[in-house]
């Protein structure tokens, strides 16, 4: 009885752990599809704003380092 209550609750544990994954992987190829129509118009625009902030950057510590010489 005990073996059998024993492989009972490892099949519903099972049978939890595979709905769940199921679950995940239908949100996981829904999720691109809904991000590749919002990503095209959005990444043009990202590059070009980190190129940016990058070169605000480079351009502080140059001139920081330049300050600082004698």
């Amino acid at each position: 009885m005990r073996a059998a209550l024993g492989l009972l609750s490892v099949v519903v544990v099972l049978a939890v752990v595979l709905t769940l994954a199921k679950k995940q992987s239908q949100a996981q190829l829904v999720a691109p599809a809904v991000a590749a129509s919002g990503a095209t118009s959005a990444a043009p625009t990202a590059p070009a704003a980190v190129q940016r902030q990058v070169q605000g950057a480079v351009d502080a510590a140059a001139q920081r380092a330049s300050d600082a010489q004698p």
